[in-house]
């Protein structure tokens, strides 16, 4: 008779409790700080442009240049899921994306008190954004695969997906919140210099992980990286999937967003108080973590396209919201310029992520075997030139329309073009699949 301990099952395993826990950690962690990201990028905005004085066009352009390495994600999906370290093709690569944030970070802390150039800022921030493609292609993975498991299934297939989604809100929350009142207590260079240590720890906590003990679903640990691309190739291949990303990602890159334009509105002519900024970045992800909680609890049994169809819909009309708001409208009503930044504004920063909690379980479930790493990172992939796309699009759209850091004036007919923008892809919105099955590993 064979005594089993009560840690460890028959197969010398971890009972499946302590592995929920250790993996909701893991990623808990991983995304917690996913979405602090938004504290030095806050710094990041008032340095450039108070400290390097750029223009609205040029501040556009550096920050969707930075997020250049987010492009490649397929690129690290297939090298995640086809080559080991020591053994794991998870963990490490988690691990290796802090360490190259932590470095980045560091070093524009110490570099930047020196007048830093903008092409040695950019370089860093590059370097940042490369460590945290490869960190959220490995917890994306990781979130893919238990999503695909038929244990996981059978409980509920979005309650991971709204954990982390949460985690990363819960994250931004603390993020903007600190980064708010930080930036009118201390210089760019302290916030960054904190960031920085706090990937160092994370960095530590990963490497303590085994990845054996958090029981992932079994992949063949032999597959190359041209086998692996061709399973890769070979999911695009599908029908559903290829037009589902292509539709997504188009819902993004067709819309001229001018973010660089509204953060100088709001801060140069409107002389905006950084404080709000970071107060109304609090309520939107605050909304946004309400947005997972409401999602995981009512919205899972809506169709996605539906879901996805109305949230394209509200991206617009708060829009046009902001059309009224620039041409004085609400200010004429008593309404105050500080209030409506913080509750409309942060609300639409971030309706541009609600979809993709839906989609991102969509693309789960359509997912074949085996790519799970590779695909969503390909997912996320577009979805990162779609932003970019659509930041050079703005970029074009304020030059169009005569706005400069001083003048205003065609900021309102700019954002009316954006909105009109918005509504487009409603119009082949039939790519998305209404009604999809799952398969796991075993069909």
């Amino acid at each position: 008779m064979v005594v089993v301990s009560a840690k460890e099952d028959e197969n010398g395993r971890r009972p499946e409790k302590g592995k929920a826990n250790r993996i909701r950690s893991l990623l808990g962690i991983g995304y917690w700080v996913q979405g602090f990201r938004c504290f030095p990028w806050m710094a990041v905005n008032f340095f450039l442009k108070d400290g390097v004085k750029v223009d609205p066009s040029t501040l556009q352009i550096l920050q969707n240049s930075a997020n250049l390495p987010m492009v490649g994600k397929p690129l690290y999906g297939v090298v995640s899921d086809a080559v080991y370290i020591s053994g794991q093709h998870r963990v490490p690569y988690i691990a290796i994306g802090a360490l190259l944030q932590a470095v980045s970070w560091l070093a524009i802390a110490i570099f930047s008190q020196s007048n830093i150039s903008i092409f040695t800022l950019s370089l860093y921030l590059l370097l940042s954004n490369l460590g945290a493609s490869i960190a959220e292609v490995a917890n994306d993975a990781i979130v893919a695969e238990m999503g695909k498991s038929k244990k996981s299934q059978s409980a509920s297939s979005g309650e991971l997906q709204s954990f982390v989604w949460m985690a990363s809100s819960v994250g931004g929350v603390l993020g903007n919140l600190l980064g708010g009142i930080a930036i009118d207590r201390f210089l760019p260079q302290s916030m960054f210099l904190f960031f920085g240590l706090l990937l160092v720890l994370q960095f530590f906590i990963t490497i303590l992980v085994p990845e054996r003990s958090l029981n992932l679903p079994k992949s063949p640990s032999n597959v190359g990286i041209r086998k692996q691309l061709s399973e890769l190739l070979a999911a695009l291949r599908k029908p559903e999937i290829a037009y589902s990303i292509t539709w997504f990602a188009a819902s993004y890159a067709v819309i001229p967003v001018l973010a660089g334009t509204m953060f100088f509105y709001q801060t140069q002519f409107l002389k905006i108080d950084a404080s709000v900024l970071g107060i109304s970045k609090v309520f939107g992800q605050a909304v946004m973590l309400l947005w997972g909680v409401i999602y995981n609890r009512s919205l899972k049994s809506v169709r996605p396209r539906k879901l996805i169809e109305a949230i394209q819909v509200t991206m617009a009309i708060f829009m046009i919201s902001d059309v009224l708001f620039v041409k004085g409208f609400y200010r004429q009503m008593g309404l105050p310029d500080s209030l409506y930044v913080v509750v409309f504004s942060g609300v639409l920063e971030v309706l541009y992520f609600f979809k993709i909690l839906p989609f991102s379980i969509l693309i789960a479930q359509l997912c074949p075997p085996g790519c799970e790493g590779s695909l969503m990172a390909f997912v996320m992939s577009a979805v990162a030139l779609a932003f970019i796309v659509s930041g050079y699009l703005g970029v074009a759209l304020a030059s169009y329309v005569g706005v400069t850091g001083n003048d205003f004036s065609g900021f309102p007919l700019g954002l009316l073009i954006q909105a009109i923008c918005t509504l487009l892809p409603l119009f082949w919105s039939s790519w998305i699949p209404d009604d999809v099955k799952s398969k796991t590993r075993t069909e």
